[in-house]
C-alpha cells in the first residue's frame, strides 16, 4: 500500500454525535435552540442563599436517566456521567453502532475530557462528618469521585479492550480528548474511539470560581448575561453537560456503510508558559496555526471560527489578538461564532461541545447568532460576528479551547 492510500485509510472521521446541553437534550433540540438563539442560562436563587456572589448558571432541563443504565451502573456514575451515557447512546445510534458491538474489541477505546467531580467529594465528606464512621460512605463514591469516572465506567460497561484514559486539562480537556482520539486513529493504533467531554453543574464545583469574582453579575437578565467580545461583558457564566463523538478510521467507516458526518483534519496544542490564569494569546495562536498546518489548509479556506470566548475581559481579547495575527484583513478572515453567548462556559466539555455545535450548524447550513452583542470591545472590533442566525455554507471550521495553566487546543473540522 502506498503512503497516500495509507493516509486515506486512517483519516479520522466522525460518525456519531450526542449531546446533553443547557440548550436541550439531543442534537435536534440543541440545533433548534442554536437556530432560534435560545439561551440555556438561568438565575438560581439557591446559590445566592448559599452565599454566592452570582446566582447565574446554565441548567439541564428535561433530562431522563437512560433505561439502559442498571441500578448497579448508576451507583458508580455521578450526575454528569448519566448525561454522558445518554450522549453516548445518541452518538452510537447516529453512527449505526449497537453498544454491544464495542465489547471485547482491542481496536476500540475511549478518551474523555473531565477535570472535576466535586459534588461527590463534598457528599462523601458530609456523610463522614454526619455518621462519624467511614464505613457508611457508599461503595460507589470512589468511582464517582475520580476525574476518570467517565472513562473507567464506560470502558467497563462496554467491555472495551482498547485505549482508556481521561484528559484532564481544564477547559481545553474536551478538545484535547478529540485531538488525541484522532491521533490514535491516524496512527493506526485504534480504528474507533469514543471521545468528548463532560462538566458537572454543581455549586460545589463553582464556589471557588465565584470567590474569585469570575462570574457575571447581570442577574436581572440571565439570558443576556454571557456576552463574549462585548464591551459591557462582566464575567463568564458557568454551565455544563456532556458531549460525545464517535471517531473511526475512514476505511472502517466506509466498509460498514456508516454515514460520515465530518472529519478531524487538524489538531494543535500549545502552552502559554506565561501565567496560571491570565492567557497571553500566544498559545492559542500557535495551536490554531498547528491545526491549520496539519490540515494543510490556509486561513482563507476556514469558513468559521468557533471561538473559546468565555466573556471574560482578558480571555476574549487575548483570543481576538491571536485571530487578528493569523487571519489577514484581505477578505479572507472568516466570521466568528461565540456559542457561549447562549450556553455560558461549559468548562471541561466546552471544547467537545463546540465541535458538536459546529457540525449541527454545518448540517443545517447556518451560523448561530450572538443576541447579546451590543458593541464590540475596541480590540475585537474587527471580528465579524453575526447578531442573528445567518445562513452560511460551512465546509471547514476551526474550534478553539483554552484552560488554566495556559493550555490551548485547536481543531480543524471538515463537514461531510
Amino acid at each position: 500500500m502506498d503512503n497516500q492510500s495509507e493516509i486515506r485509510r486512517n483519516i479520522p472521521v466522525i460518525t456519531g454525535l450526542g449531546i446533553v446541553s443547557c440548550l436541550g437534550i439531543g442534537c435536534k433540540a440543541v440545533g433548534n435552540a442554536l437556530r432560534e438563539g435560545k439561551s440555556g442560562i438561568c438565575f438560581l436563587s439557591e446559590r445566592k442563599a448559599l452565599g454566592f456572589r452570582s446566582g447565574l448558571s446554565g441548567i439541564i432541563q428535561g433530562f431522563e436517566i437512560p433505561r439502559s443504565l442498571s441500578r448497579k451502573m448508576r451507583k458508580t456514575l455521578p450526575e454528569f456521567g448519566l448525561w454522558a451515557w445518554a450522549a453516548l447512546e445518541e452518538a452510537a445510534e447516529k453512527a449505526g453502532l449497537g453498544l454491544e458491538q464495542f465489547k471485547g474489541r482491542e481496536d476500540a477505546g475511549i478518551v474523555f475530557g473531565n477535570d472535576s467531580s466535586a459534588a461527590t467529594a463534598v457528599e462523601q465528606v458530609d456523610i463522614l462528618r454526619k455518621e462519624g464512621i467511614s464505613r457508611n460512605i457508599g461503595s460507589g463514591h470512589i468511582f464517582r469521585l475520580l476525574n476518570s469516572t467517565i472513562s473507567l465506567n464506560f470502558a467497563t460497561f462496554l467491555g472495551l479492550k482498547g485505549v482508556s484514559w481521561t484528559m484532564s486539562s481544564a477547559c481545553a480537556s474536551g478538545a484535547m480528548a478529540i485531538g488525541q482520539a484522532a491521533a490514535l486513529i491516524a496512527s493506526g493504533r485504534q480504528s474507533c474511539v469514543i471521545c468528548g467531554g463532560a462538566q458537572e453543574i454543581s455549586w460545589e464545583s463553582m464556589c471557588s470560581f465565584d470567590a474569585l469574582g469570575a462570574f457575571s453579575m447581570r442577574e436581572h437578565e440571565p439570558q443576556a448575561s454571557s456576552r463574549p467580545f462585548d464591551i459591557a461583558r462582566d464575567g463568564l457564566v458557568p454551565s455544563g453537560g456532556a458531549a460525545v463523538l464517535i471517531l473511526e478510521s475512514e476505511d472502517r467507516a466506509r466498509r460498514r456503510g456508516a454515514c460520515i458526518l465530518g472529519r478531524v483534519r487538524g489538531y494543535g496544542h500549545a502552552a502559554d508558559g506565561h501565567h496560571i490564569s491570565v492567557p497571553s494569546g500566544d498559545g492559542i495562536r500557535r495551536a490554531m496555526k498547528q491545526a491549520m498546518d496539519q490540515a494543510d489548509v490556509s486561513p482563507g479556506s476556514i469558513d468559521l471560527i468557533l471561538a473559546h470566548a468565555t466573556s471574560t475581559q482578558a480571555g476574549d481579547l487575548a483570543e481576538a489578538d491571536a485571530i487578528r495575527s493569523l487571519f489577514p484583513e484581505n477578505g479572507t478572515r472568516p466570521p466568528v461564532c461565540a456559542p457561549k453567548a447562549l450556553t455560558g462556559h461549559e468548562f471541561w466539555m466546552a471544547g467537545a461541545s463546540q465541535v458538536v455545535y459546529g457540525l449541527i450548524m454545518a448540517q443545517g447550513g447556518f451560523v448561530a447568532g450572538h443576541p447579546n452583542l451590543e458593541k464590540l470591545d475596541e480590540r475585537a472590533a474587527f471580528l465579524d460576528i453575526y447578531k442573528k442566525t445567518t445562513p452560511l455554507s460551512l465546509r471547514r471550521f476551526l474550534c478553539n479551547a483554552s484552560g488554566f495553566g495556559g493550555t490551548n487546543s485547536s481543531l480543524v473540522i471538515e463537514s461531510a
